[in-house]
């Protein structure tokens, strides 16, 4: 007797082998290659932190390892911009807290990170470059005056802030105030009651940091922003009578010097460029003793007229500038008594 095939169980039997297979194929594990990835810093209020004196660093060619079906929805949310695979650097997690170069193991780093963590039952196998170099400085908290600047960056003459210092975590040797931005709205209703804003300082590397309170400011109504000048200053120099007719001074950086930005309303501009000399750099009796091979380091001296500076009318855009200068004897057919012509 001749058995009656079942095709349906024959069936029912291909389609389940046919799922397994397809089970199986998703459960090997594939590889994706992720062509770039950023890593930033994670907020820490007492370091300020940076890869190269850069906010960020690039990672290249990560390579992923998983399940086909989990590397499937990781190339599909990648490429339709649902999942932006970026990383967050934790100083203090990585024992990076005291100033200076620390080197991050980018690999070992990306293995333990929460982003991978996420992606659930992903490796990461290799990726470029192998280290990065940290850079970490160490913040103290420092009471710093405040001062308004306008959109353009030039200080604004007001009334009366509320408080008038801010204490905020900066590098040890800061020496700038702490800003706070002034738009031509604010400066408005600075005019006619108080306008209330951030202060903030702005660190190495583009780095912003806000105080943690805010400031009261008022301005009476005829108060006007200072105006940003380029000057072309004229180079004093001051040193002891011991030095007149003994030695040549070379200024290395002279260009440098004599160019920069001041802020000022114009009567203060015109009354610093009447001076004679805009900028003076003093040397000193014993600067000769470290030999005439030596570079000096100096800050030069801005002669501001004294009474634009009591009434806030004229500053210095950034900080003073450094000149580097060395000192030559001047050998016996150069040299004449001090005094002579």
């Amino acid at each position: 007797m001749i058995r009656k095939i079942k095709f349906g169980k024959i069936a029912i039997v291909i389609f389940l082998t046919v799922l397994i297979w397809v089970w199986t194929d998703l459960d090997l594990d594939e590889e994706h290659i992720v062509p770039k990835a950023i890593m930033r810093v994670a907020h820490s209020p007492e370091l300020l932190v940076s890869f190269n004196g850069q906010p960020e660093a690039s990672i290249n060619n990560i390579e992923l390892k998983g399940p086909a079906k989990k590397i499937a929805e990781v190339k599909r949310d990648l490429d339709d911009g649902t999942l932006e695979l970026d990383f967050s650097l934790n100083p203090e997690r990585e024992t990076m807290i005291t100033t200076g170069s620390h080197t991050l193991n980018v690999l070992d780093f990306l293995k333990r990170s929460d982003e991978i963590k996420a992606l659930g039952g992903l490796t990461v196998e290799d990726c470029k470059p192998e280290i990065i170099d940290v850079n970490v400085v160490k913040l103290e908290k420092k009471l710093l005056d405040i001062e308004c600047v306008n959109e353009n960056g030039a200080p604004v003459k007001v009334e009366s802030i509320d408080p008038s210092k801010v204490e905020m975590y900066v590098p040890e040797d800061y020496r700038l105030k702490a800003q706070v931005l002034l738009t031509s709205r604010d400066i408005t209703q600075a005019r006619l009651s108080v306008v209330e804003k951030t202060p903030y300082v702005v660190l190495v590397a583009g780095q912003k940091r806000d105080a943690p309170v805010k400031v009261r400011i008022k301005m009476s109504p005829e108060a006007d922003s200072l105006t940003e000048h380029t000057i072309d200053a004229t180079l004093g120099i001051q040193s002891g009578m011991n030095l007149v007719g003994e030695y040549r001074l070379v200024v290395d950086n002279y260009n440098d010097l004599v160019s920069f930005v001041i802020f000022a309303t114009q009567e203060a501009k015109d009354a610093y460029e009447s001076e004679a000399f805009q900028i003076t750099l003093n040397i000193l009796d014993n600067d000769t003793e470290k030999g005439p091979e030596y570079e000096h380091r100096r800050d030069v001296v801005y002669n501001f007229p004294k009474e634009s500076v009591s009434k806030n009318e004229i500053r210095l855009k950034g900080e003073p500038g450094e000149a580097r200068f060395k000192l030559i004897p001047l050998t016996p057919a150069e040299t004449q008594p001090a005094g002579t012509n």
